[in-house]
């Protein structure tokens, strides 16, 4: 578990978005095992809800490729440091990549997967075709029965920053090309 050392914190900044000076900036410490100290940032606008979180390495790291097979319920405890630079792949299922939206975050595989069926439930809401309804539907309950541990599945994490990974012997790590 990563252990939060300080946390310092500036209320009352202009939003970006709104302009109303109701933005509040958050920087911590963080020491993530196996991983080294991280610098946690958001800004968070309690008027219009804008909201823009990241993570840093205190110490650089080179371009880095994770990738992890997800096999049983007890990896969906298996932490995940990932910066807004990430880009997420789950084959068959989705692509997460980098925007000026993104976010990053300190998590674990459950918090990818969560995460992910939350953007296939929006779009499976929003689908006005049949078959793309049931694709939806099949793919919640695909990772439905992964989170369970019935079933595996591939995650790879590419962070061209170096700022992310996967904390498990079970994650193998390469350079990123």
């Amino acid at each position: 578990m990563a252990k939060e050392e300080k946390v310092e914190e500036l209320s009352g900044q202009p939003c970006p978005m709104c302009t109303k000076n109701t933005l509040t900036l958050r920087e911590s410490d963080t020491e993530v095992p196996y991983f080294g100290k991280m610098f946690v940032f958001s800004m968070t606008c309690s008027s219009c809800k804008f909201h823009k979180a990241d993570v840093e390495a205190a110490e650089a790291h080179e371009p880095a490729k994770y990738v992890i097979e997800v096999s049983s319920e007890e990896d969906m405890k298996i932490r995940v440091v990932r910066s807004s630079h990430a880009t997420i792949k789950i084959p068959h299922v989705t692509t997460i990549t980098p925007g000026p939206a993104s976010n990053g975050a300190i998590t674990n595989i459950e918090g990818i997967l969560t995460k992910v069926k939350e953007i296939i439930e929006d779009a499976k809401e929003s689908a006005e075709d049949n078959a793309d309804k049931k694709k939806a539907k099949n793919l919640l309950k695909k990772l439905q029965k992964v989170m369970w541990g019935n079933e595996k599945l591939k995650i790879t994490i590419e962070d061209p920053t170096g700022n992310s990974a996967i904390i498990s012997d079970k994650a193998v790590k390469s350079k990123l090309k």
